[in-house]
């Protein structure tokens, strides 16, 4: 029984649009993976340290080797980007499949004040996973040689007479470094300004990064 010729140009437009739709399935598969297996150089390599996270026990770059990670550096006092950034990180922990063994690392910029104790009630401020997620206090030698000298996360703190309040003690960086499993950092990404939409596409990217970093050996 043929068609009668009303229903036929309506198969047709139907045939047209799944036709479509799967070319731009496609299409945006190539480009995601395309995205992804851009190859990362190495941005600097990260030298062995000792710290203290927030349990009061040390840290060293050997805890961290054969994990992909995430750091930025922040203090416990800021009422600028720090409560962001960290919301940030938090949602990175909640992105994370639980079988990855990503890693999170927050540095503190505050050592005199940001305790070992300091900073794990801010981390369970923010909800954070204490065996994904690490917070480090240490020296200010020992914060400057990880953060500025490996990381370049630089810091810098504020003059008192230069200061808008009280908790206006530093200007630092704002960035997210990735680091692979042989402690070489990878890549950065800005976490706030006019061209960051963390939500949109920030995250996303930060992810992507992570994930193809452990895909490689």
């Amino acid at each position: 029984m043929t068609e009668t010729p009303a229903r036929a140009p309506r198969t047709i437009w139907i045939g047209f649009l799944l036709f479509f739709s799967l070319v731009a399935l496609a299409f945006l598969f190539w480009v995601s993976q395309a995205v992804r297996i851009q190859p990362l150089r190495v941005l600097s390599r990260v030298a062995d340290f000792t710290l203290t996270n927030q349990d009061d026990q040390v840290t060293t770059l050997a805890n961290l080797t054969n994990h992909v990670w995430v750091a930025d550096i922040i203090f416990t006092r800021c009422a600028g980007p720090c409560p962001r950034m960290t919301g940030q990180m938090k949602s990175l922990q909640d992105k994370l499949p639980a079988g990855s063994s990503v890693k999170l690392v927050t540095l503190t910029t505050d050592p005199d004040f940001d305790s070992p104790a300091v900073l794990k009630k801010y981390g369970n401020r923010f909800g954070a996973d204490f065996n994904r997620w690490t917070f480090l206090t240490g020296s200010k030698a020992q914060i400057a040689n990880l953060a500025g000298d490996s990381l370049k996360l630089s810091t810098q703190p504020i003059k008192p007479e230069n200061r808008k309040d009280s908790a206006d003690l530093f200007i630092h960086a704002t960035i997210f470094v990735v680091v692979d499993k042989h402690a070489q950092m990878r890549a950065y990404f800005e976490t706030g300004g006019d061209n960051v939409d963390w939500k949109k596409s920030g995250q996303a990217k930060v992810l992507a990064v992570v994930h193809q970093l452990e895909d490689e050996p």
